[in-house]
């Protein structure tokens, strides 16, 4: 294998990772209130600047910084929820999709306001970009950490969904939220941890793709969201595993595309993300992990 594909198949993983972060959001917010919410693409916008505060307004170390984005990106998932989307509870699907659209054009519009539209540099400790030694493919020590750490925050969340009772409730509530509640479970608790645990992760793929590209800007989190969405409707919206990997699978084949065609193509990335979404769905219209609805309790 050339040294060349190896770089591309790392950048894609890098890129997967995040996505994979924030489809995991879009997944079980879907999964618990049959919910698409279009605001969180723009959580992990606030998660950038929040990083980007903490290191140059309050110069907390690293790992304070990481803390800090989880916590905020919780806070601002939980505020969403109760102000936007509880009230349209038992509403028309219709109604949380508009307000979801309306909640990221709020956010991007506050941004902006707040703000200025103008792009700003995050400044990463210097040791992060370091390149490892020895390696054939050029890879700094931030795009390792990228990747272990979506890795680690996957894995804590597979550990609290499936062996938890915060994550039996949830799962419970995923499958029939009427029959859950009657059995006593609090479906309000379930429904606020996974907007919170969702917005969580949404911050940190924005701290990380800071850390990767070194700009943010308000407007950031609209087209990477939106392919998230993408990559968890290949998966299977409402599969958590389903958004991993579709997550990685959408991050390794928008790289391919753009490394492996003519240069020319390279603007037709975009294309690609949402052509191959309609291909995938002429041909498995649940996703590869999916299940249709009837299926479930």
């Amino acid at each position: 294998m050339s040294d060349y594909l190896l770089q591309q198949l790392a950048n894609g993983l890098i890129l997967g990772s995040m996505y994979a972060l924030v489809a995991i959001g879009f997944s079980m917010i879907y999964g618990i209130v049959r919910l698409i919410n279009f605001a969180h693409g723009d959580i992990a916008m606030i998660g950038a600047f929040t990083a980007l505060a903490a290191l140059m307004a309050a110069d907390l170390p690293i790992i304070v910084v990481v803390l800090a984005v989880l916590l905020v990106g919780a806070a601002v998932g939980l505020a969403i929820e109760a102000v936007a989307f509880r009230p349209l509870r038992g509403a028309p699907q219709v109604n949380g999709f508009i307000t979801s659209l309306a909640v990221s054009v709020l956010i991007q519009n506050t941004g902006i306001l707040v703000l200025t539209a103008e792009p700003r540099s995050v400044a990463f400790p210097a040791f992060l970009s370091q390149p490892i030694a020895g390696l054939p493919i050029t890879v700094d020590l931030v795009d390792v950490l990228i990747v272990v750490l979506a890795i680690v925050l996957m894995a804590a969340l597979g550990a609290i969904v499936n062996r938890t009772r915060l994550g039996m409730a949830m799962r419970a509530t995923a499958e029939n939220l009427d029959v859950a509640r009657l059995m006593g479970i609090n479906v309000n608790r379930a429904i606020m941890a996974a907007f919170a645990i969702g917005s969580a992760l949404a911050g940190m793929a924005g701290l990380m793709w800071g850390a990767r590209y070194g700009q943010i800007d308000p407007m950031m989190g609209f087209l990477p969201g939106l392919k998230a969405f993408v990559a968890a409707v290949i998966g299977g919206v409402g599969s958590i595993p389903g958004a991993m990997l579709g997550g990685y699978l959408l991050g390794l084949a928008e790289v391919l595309f753009v490394g492996l065609l003519p240069p020319e193509y390279a603007g037709f990335r975009d294309a690609f993300v949402f052509g191959t979404l309609i291909l995938v769905l002429l041909v498995l219209p649940n996703g590869l992990l999916g299940r249709a609805a009837e299926d479930r309790a």
